[in-house]
């Protein structure tokens, strides 16, 4: 993935005004989760390096909704309902990694950033 293959995971929001490394190409896990700190959150990232769309990454809140903990980046990479998920590993419900909407309760859902591989660097929006 290159700079110009940006994921958007919040097509509402505007392009960001500058992007902050997170962490390194090396760091993450094909098919999993790993998690990194930024601005007071964790943030749980996701690589999914041979999708049916080609390479993708997600930046997702790691702080389940429903318990508190901070455990999404533990999760299960999924399918479900045509759309690509992970499973919360405490209360299994299932949050879209395009827009962190849940699909079993729609009052919860959890924060994504826009986020993208810059050479060997992971970046994230910041404002």
């Amino acid at each position: 993935m290159s700079q110009s293959n940006v994921v958007r995971l919040d097509s509402r929001s505007a392009a960001p005004a500058a992007w902050q490394a997170l962490c390194s190409r090396a760091d993450l896990v094909a098919n999993s989760g790993v998690v990194a700190w930024h601005e007071g959150a964790q943030v749980a990232l996701f690589h999914l390096p041979e999708n049916a769309e080609g390479e993708q990454l997600f930046a997702i809140d790691n702080r389940d909704p429903k318990s508190g903990a901070n455990v999404i980046g533990r999760g299960i990479v999924g399918s479900l309902k045509g759309e690509l998920v992970i499973a919360s590993p405490l209360y299994k419900q299932h949050f879209r990694l395009a827009d962190g909407s849940c699909l079993e309760y729609p009052e919860q859902s959890l924060r994504v950033w826009p986020v993208r591989l810059n050479g060997d660097a992971v970046e994230i929006a910041v404002a």
